[in-house]
């Protein structure tokens, strides 16, 4: 895929989504890093019917490192994998605490380095909380990447290093959060709405799915 093409798909994603944002419902860099750590291998919407619930109230990393492993881990018992992010999380508020003040670290190293977080919810609080050019490939982007033609690579890392160097920088900020609504909602997985699809006659995906 050419420079044009890819430029011409951004601007048309960013004419009809002037500003995306996250689906995950949050009021500090902190909430989203919390709601991010337990948004793995679950949905946005589950994460957030949780966090409505224990937010308001142990929405700091003191308020909900005095809430324990236990109590937390009663609040997201309908999330998957619920146990080891309770741990995950109040641990990660104890680091926050004892090492940054309670505020949430603004580099990807010291991000990495708190328990339960990898590189793409890094990159996520990178990207939303603080305003980087980061990219966070998930399942969503990584298949779109691919499909389209905008950034393939045969992993996450390999995509996320294409997708910074492919993508226009006036685009950068929020193609991240394009990408995946994208993925979501219309370019997905077992068979893809291309008739519903803005950039459809632009990417190079072979098979599309007739009108």
């Amino acid at each position: 895929m050419n420079a044009a093409k890819r430029r011409e798909i951004f601007a048309r994603l960013q004419a009809a989504n002037p500003n995306p944002t996250t689906e995950l419902e949050y009021d500090t860099p902190f909430q989203l890093l919390i709601a991010v750590l337990l948004s793995a291998q679950a949905t946005d919407k589950s994460v957030n019917i949780a966090t409505r619930k224990f937010f308001p109230g142990h929405g700091t990393p003191a308020a909900m490192l005095a809430l324990g492993e236990e109590g937390l881990a009663d609040y997201i018992k309908t999330i998957g994998l619920f146990r080891t992010k309770a741990k995950n999380a109040i641990a990660t508020c104890r680091i926050l605490l004892e090492q940054h003040g309670g505020e949430v670290p603004r580099t990807r190293e010291e991000l990495e380095a708190l328990p339960g977080v990898g590189r793409k919810t890094a990159n996520v609080v990178l990207n939303t909380a603080f305003g980087e050019h980061t990219m966070a490939v998930d399942t969503h982007i990584f298949r779109v990447s691919n499909r389209t033609g905008i950034a393939p690579g045969k992993n996450v890392l390999e995509v996320e290093r294409k997708l910074e160097k492919f993508v226009p920088a006036e685009y950068m900020l929020n193609a991240h959060h394009w990408l995946i609504l994208l993925g979501r909602y219309v370019c997905v997985a077992r068979k893809p709405k291309c008739p519903q699809c803005g950039i459809s006659d632009l990417c190079e995906y072979k098979p599309k799915t007739p009108a």
